[in-house]
């Protein structure tokens, strides 16, 4: 199966409580860490993939900066699946040398990490998906989506952008009921019903 998220941001300290441009209530980054490991592992399996747009962690002030560089190869190889990496503004080109360098195969004999630096096109559910982390603007369009991240707690003012991040304010397009748990990766019928009910909300004149 597939999914998609974006701006884990893991180690960024400066990120935690409660503010409005990127809501994060925990105390820690120990508990917020848990729960975006439990939430991720809960619903991608160990040969799914999922589709990571950009700042995947931010821990530059560790040195030697390799140690930092481990701490995010561990904390990503705790989460399931394959993970394909789009490069955000936080995701420094060593970083994800530094990933590159000590990738592995997974049980399907495919890449544990694959890379884009700007972004790329999946072609699912009937849509054409433009994958990157900051948000595109190409006008109206019939099937194509630009699924994103970077802005964290606000949306695009357009129908055709879907925030992606983990905290993002499009998420708010799925009823409570709806919604899994904080972190968790979105799957590909989650983001039918935010386009749906976001292109409903403009087609209202909202």
């Amino acid at each position: 199966m597939q999914f998609v998220t974006s701006d884990t941001h893991f180690f960024h300290q400066e990120l935690l409580g409660q503010n409005d441009f990127a809501p994060r209530p925990f105390n820690s980054l120990a508990e917020e860490h848990l729960v975006l490991v439990n939430a991720w592992n809960a619903r991608v399996g160990e040969l799914d993939t999922v589709y990571h747009l950009g700042d995947v962690a931010l821990l530059n002030h560790m040195r030697p900066v390799k140690d930092a560089y481990q701490k995010i190869l561990a904390i990503l190889s705790s989460l399931h699946g394959h993970i394909v990496l789009v490069k955000g503004n936080h995701d420094t080109r060593d970083m994800l040398k530094f990933l590159a360098k000590n990738n592995y195969d997974l049980a399907d004999g495919q890449p544990k990490f694959v890379f884009h630096d700007v972004g790329l096109i999946v072609k699912a559910h009937h849509h054409q998906f433009f994958l990157t982390h900051y948000p595109m603007m190409f006008g109206k369009t019939d099937s194509s989506i630009n699924l994103h991240g970077h802005i964290h707690h606000y949306s695009v003012a357009v129908p055709e952008n879907i925030n992606v991040g983990v905290d993002s304010a499009d998420l708010d397009y799925l009823m409570q009921t709806e919604r899994p748990a904080w972190g968790t990766p979105l799957s590909l019928d989650e983001l039918d019903i935010i386009i749906q009910r976001k292109h409903d909300a403009f087609a209202k004149g909202r």
